[in-house]
C-alpha cells in the first residue's frame, strides 16, 4: 500500500509524541463544553417542481408555493409505471429565517447532508455558491450573507438533470431529486476547528498502531483563526472511554495563528491496554475530544468516535479484525424507501439497521455513493464493517471536469468519513462498462487519492459486464466482483467454479463477491421452478430463495473470498425497469421495499447467519394452492425439526445446512394447516402456516 498523505502536511505541523497512560479507576470523567450550535432547518420550506427565474430574489413571491418539511423528494412517488412519469429537472426551495441577535460574532455557516445533484445557493439575494455531486454533506459559509436579528430568505435551486460532468451518468437505480437529507445552520466561533476542508469534521484520527498493551493515535486538527488579529492558541486532546473516563490528556504548546489563517497540529497520544472495536461482538467506542483554547479560554470543541482496531485482507485466508479470522457476509444497501424515495429520516435508518442486524449480517457495502451519516454511525455503533463507495457507476466522459468531480467525490467521501471505524473500504467505482484508456486512467488517479488520503484502509473496485481480468480489475487494493449466474448467465451452481478460476488465475488477487441475487416477487409462487427471464413479469418467490441457498453454499466453502454482499438487502425504484410485476422496481431485495415482507430468501440467511432461533416455513405466502402434491421446505438454525400436517405427524428431519425438507406431501381440499417445531440452544420455536386447496 502507498504511504502518502499529502492532504495532513499542512501549513505548519507540531507533533507530540508524549503519552499519556490509562488513569486509575478513580480518574476524571470529561464532558466537553457545548460551544458549538447546531440549529435544525429542515422546516417551513416551500417548494416549487420546475424552474423559477428570479427565485433567489429577497422580494419573490413564493406564497403560491408548495409548503414543506425537508428532508424531501419530488421523486418519492415517481416511477410507478415503469418510469414515464420520472421527472429530472429543477426545483425550487426556499424559507425564512431569523438570526438569533446571540449569534452576533459568530461564524455561520449553512449546512446540507444531501442535494441531488447540483444545488445553487443564496442567502438574501447573495450567491453562497455551487455544489456538484448529489450525495455528499456540503457546506457554505453564510456570515456576511445572514443578518443577525432580522429575517432572512434562504433560496436552494437543486437540479437532477443528467450531467455528463457529475458522477454517476446512469446507474440501475433512481436518482430522486431534491434536498433528501438534513439542513442546518452550524455556528462556531471565530477562532474554531476549520469548518470548509469539503465539510469534514476538521479532526482526523490516524490508528497508528493498535495491540493490546496500547494504541496510538496521530490526531491532526485543522485550526482557522477568523479574527483579524492573531492568537495564541492551545490545542488540547482528551481521549475517554465508554464510561466518560480520561484514558489519554494532552495539550500542546501554545503557538500564535495569524489573522484569517489556518494551520494543521498533529497530536500523537497512546491509550493503555485499549478497549478495541471488535465488529458484532464488542462494537466499543471512545470519544476523542478536541478543545481550542485562547487565553485560557475553551472556544471550541470538535467530538469524534475513535474505534480501535486492527484489520487485514489476504489473498488466500479472508478477512481478519484484531488479529482473528472475521467472515465478512452481509448485503448491499440503497437508501431508497417507498413513500419517500430517497427523504430517509433517522428512524427509517435504523429500522433498516435492525433488519440488517436481525439476518445476521457483518457487513453492509453502502451502495454506489456516499450514504447520510446516520448509517455510519449505525455501522460504527452495532459493529458491521463497511465498504464505502462513490456514485462512478457504468459510464464516464473523458473529461477533465469529469475527473474532478469524481475525485471531488472521493475527497468529501473520505474525509467526512474518515474516523468511522467500520468503514475499512473505500470503493472507487462500480461495473465500468468499458475496459479502455481513459476509464483506466480515471481509476487509477482514484486509487491514487485513495492512498493519498487514507493510506491505511483498502481501496476495492467492483468489475463485472468486462473481462475479469481486465486492466480496470488492476488500480484499487482489493476487488469486488458482481456475478449474477443463474440469474443474467449460467447456472447458479458454476458461481464456486468460476470464482476457483479466477482466484487460480491470479493467486495473489484478494477477492470478494459484491454482488449475486435474483429478483423476486412475494405474490408469485411456483414449485421448484426453472430460472425465470431476469426481464420478464414473472420472478416466483421461490427461484430467489434456491439461487441463495445454492449460492451461498458455495461462497461459504471458500475461505480465500474475503467478503459477500448480497443484491439488495432491499427491493428499490429503478426507474428503467418493468419487470416481475412491479413496474420501476428492482425486486432482488430480501426485504420488499416497505420493509413489511421478509421473503423466503431473507430467513434462509438468518438461519445461516444469525445466533438467535431462527424456524421458518418457506412458500408462506402461496397461500391458495391449486396441486394438492407439494412439499414442505423449513429454514433453521435448529439440528432436527418435527413437522405436523392437519395434526399428523410428518416425522422428523435433521440437517447439515439449515434447510429441512419434507417430499411426497399431499394437501386435502380446503384448509391444510402446517406446524413445525424445534429446539435452537434450548429454546423451544414453532411456526404454522396454512394453505388452503381448492
Amino acid at each position: 500500500m502507498r504511504r502518502i498523505l499529502t492532504w495532513l502536511a499542512a501549513a505548519v505541523m507540531v507533533v507530540a509524541a508524549n503519552v499519556v497512560a490509562a488513569p486509575s479507576a478513580s480518574a476524571a470523567t470529561y464532558t466537553p463544553p457545548a460551544l458549538r450550535q447546531r440549529v435544525d432547518l429542515n422546516s417551513g420550506w416551500r417548494f416549487n417542481k420546475g424552474d423559477v427565474a428570479g427565485a433567489e430574489a429577497t422580494t419573490f413571491n413564493d406564497s403560491a408555493w408548495q409548503q414543506l418539511s425537508v428532508p424531501h423528494t419530488w421523486n418519492a412517488l415517481d416511477g410507478a409505471d415503469g418510469g414515464n412519469n420520472y421527472y429530472r429537472g429543477v426545483g425550487w426551495y426556499r424559507r425564512h429565517y431569523t438570526v438569533p441577535a446571540a449569534f452576533a460574532g459568530k461564524m455561520l455557516f449553512l449546512q446540507f447532508a444531501g442535494a441531488n445533484q447540483v444545488a445553487d445557493v443564496w442567502v438574501n439575494g447573495t450567491y453562497l455558491g455551487k455544489h456538484s455531486g448529489g450525495y455528499s454533506r456540503f457546506r457554505f459559509g453564510a456570515t456576511s450573507a445572514l443578518k443577525v436579528g432580522q429575517d432572512n430568505v434562504i433560496a436552494v435551486k437543486v437540479n437532477n438533470a443528467n450531467n455528463a460532468d457529475i458522477a454517476p451518468l446512469s446507474a440501475d437505480y433512481s436518482f430522486d431529486g431534491g434536498i433528501y437529507r438534513n439542513v442546518s445552520l452550524q455556528v462556531v466561533d471565530p477562532l474554531a476547528v476549520r469548518m470548509l476542508d469539503s465539510a469534514g469534521p476538521g479532526v482526523y484520527l490516524r490508528q497508528r498502531s493498535v495491540t493490546a498493551a496500547s494504541a496510538t493515535v496521530d490526531v491532526t486538527t485543522k485550526l482557522f483563526n477568523n479574527n483579524a488579529s492573531s492568537r495564541s492558541v492551545v490545542v488540547r486532546t482528551v481521549i475517554t472511554d465508554a464510561t466518560g473516563t480520561v484514558v489519554a490528556d494532552q495539550s500542546l504548546p501554545a503557538r500564535t495563528v495569524a489573522a484569517n489563517a489556518g494551520v494543521d497540529v498533529v497530536s500523537s497520544v497512546t491509550i493503555a491496554n485499549p478497549h478495541r472495536w471488535d465488529g458484532l461482538a464488542d462494537p466499543y467506542l471512545y470519544n476523542a475530544n478536541v478543545e481550542i483554547r485562547s487565553s485560557g479560554v475553551v472556544t471550541d470543541v470538535v467530538t469524534e468516535p475513535l474505534g480501535l482496531r486492527t484489520f487485514s485482507v489476504d489473498p488466500n485466508t479472508g478477512f481478519s479484525l484484531n488479529g482473528h479470522p472475521y467472515d465478512l457476509h452481509g448485503v448491499n444497501l440503497h437508501q431508497d424507501r417507498a413513500g419517500v424515495g430517497w427523504a430517509v429520516n433517522d428512524a427509517q435508518h435504523t429500522a433498516d439497521f435492525d433488519l440488517i442486524q436481525e439476518i445476521g449480517a457483518t457487513t453492509i457495502r453502502m451502495a454506489h455513493y456516499q450514504h447520510d451519516q446516520k448509517d455510519y454511525n449505525l455501522a460504527d455503533e452495532r459493529g458491521l464493517v463497511v465498504w464505502a463507495e462513490i456514485p462512478l457507476v457504468n459510464d464516464t466522459t473523458n473529461s477533465a471536469a469529469f475527473t474532478a468531480n469524481a475525485r471531488q467525490q472521493l475527497i468529501e467521501l473520505i474525509r467526512q468519513n474518515y474516523n468511522h471505524p467500520s468503514i475499512v473500504f473505500w470503493g472507487i467505482g462500480n461495473e465500468q462498462r468499458v475496459d479502455n484508456t481513459a476509464t483506466n486512467t480515471l481509476l487509477d488517479s482514484l486509487a491514487g487519492l485513495v492512498d493519498t488520503e487514507d493510506p491505511d484502509r483498502v481501496s476495492v473496485y467492483a468489475s463485472c459486464c468486462v473481462s475479469d481480468t481486465g486492466a480496470v480489475n488492476n488500480h484499487a487494493e482489493a476487488s469486488g466482483y458482481n456475478k449474477y449466474f443463474g440469474w443474467y448467465n449460467g447456472s447458479y451452481n458454476d458461481l464456486g467454479g468460476n470464482l476457483d478460476s479466477l482466484h487460480a488465475a491470479n493467486p495473489s488477487r484478494r477477492i470478494a463477491l459484491s454482488e449475486y441475487g435474483a429478483g423476486a416477487s412475494t405474490v408469485q409462487h411456483a414449485l421448484n421452478p426453472s430460472p425465470p427471464s431476469p426481464g420478464g413479469q414473472n420472478h416466483p418467490e421461490e427461484y430467489q430463495a434456491l439461487l441463495h441457498e445454492a449460492s451461498w453454499k458455495q461462497l461459504d466453502a471458500r475461505q480465500y473470498i474475503w467478503g459477500t454482499y448480497v443484491w439488495n438487502m432491499f427491493d428499490f425504484a429503478s426507474d428503467g425497469r418493468n419487470e416481475g410485476g412491479q413496474p420501476g422496481i428492482n425486486d432482488k431485495g430480501l426485504v420488499t421495499r416497505d420493509r413489511v415482507t421478509r421473503k423466503d430468501a431473507f430467513y434462509f440467511y438468518k438461519a445461516n447467519w444469525a445466533a438467535t432461533p431462527t424456524l421458518y416455513i418457506t412458500s408462506r405466502r402461496w397461500a391458495s394452492r391449486t396441486t394438492a402434491a407439494t412439499e414442505l421446505k423449513v429454514y433453521s438454525n435448529a439440528g432436527t425439526v418435527t413437522a405436523t400436517l392437519n395434526g399428523v405427524s410428518l416425522g422428523s428431519r435433521t440437517s447439515t445446512d439449515h434447510i429441512f425438507k419434507w417430499t411426497g406431501v399431499t394437501l386435502r381440499a380446503g384448509a391444510n394447516t402446517v406446524q413445525v417445531t424445534a429446539t435452537v440452544n434450548g429454546t423451544p420455536v414453532t411456526d404454522t402456516v396454512t394453505w388452503t386447496l381448492s
